[in-house]
């Protein structure tokens, strides 16, 4: 079942969203191989620290954040990948590594990579390392209201 927050927020603003259960699975390629989604239309939540403040990060699985472009994007000093460690705590409603892109949520801004923007639909983790979300671009950018950057390679 989806993250209480997610499923909540989709269910509230009448999001049509399909949920697709997979076998477990940890990282994006492996989750996108199990949910039988090509790699480059899986998008992964990498968590960031920004100047202190945490932020996400959400490309499509096949790609690479590249920390001196979101320094460049975030107009921050220093930008950092974060450890399962540290933003453990910050997503209650989430298995570790397996939170949803809806930084919202969690009052954190969103930077998304512009080839998930292209596509019609997005798929995401749901707040487990079994379970995916599919629903339309358009929907998740209305919610979410990310910002479109390019930080990757």
């Amino acid at each position: 079942m989806p993250a209480k927050k997610l499923k909540e927020l989709l269910d509230s603003q009448g999001i049509q969203y399909r949920s697709i259960s997979h076998s477990t699975a940890y990282t994006a390629q492996e989750i996108a191989a199990s949910a039988h989604v090509p790699g480059r239309e899986m998008a992964k939540t990498v968590i960031i620290n920004a100047d202190g403040k945490w932020a996400m990060a959400v490309l499509p699985a096949n790609r690479k954040v590249v920390v001196q472009e979101l320094r460049d994007i975030t107009g921050a000093e220093h930008v950092r990948l974060a450890t399962e460690q540290e933003f453990r705590g910050l997503f209650p409603d989430c298995e570790t590594g397996a939170m949803p892109p809806f930084g919202n949520l969690y009052g954190m801004d969103v930077y998304v990579a512009p080839s998930l923007a292209e596509d019609d639909e997005i798929v995401f983790n749901a707040g487990t390392h079994d379970e995916v979300i599919r629903m339309r671009y358009e929907d998740f950018e209305r919610l979410v209201r990310p910002k479109v950057m390019s930080f990757t390679t």
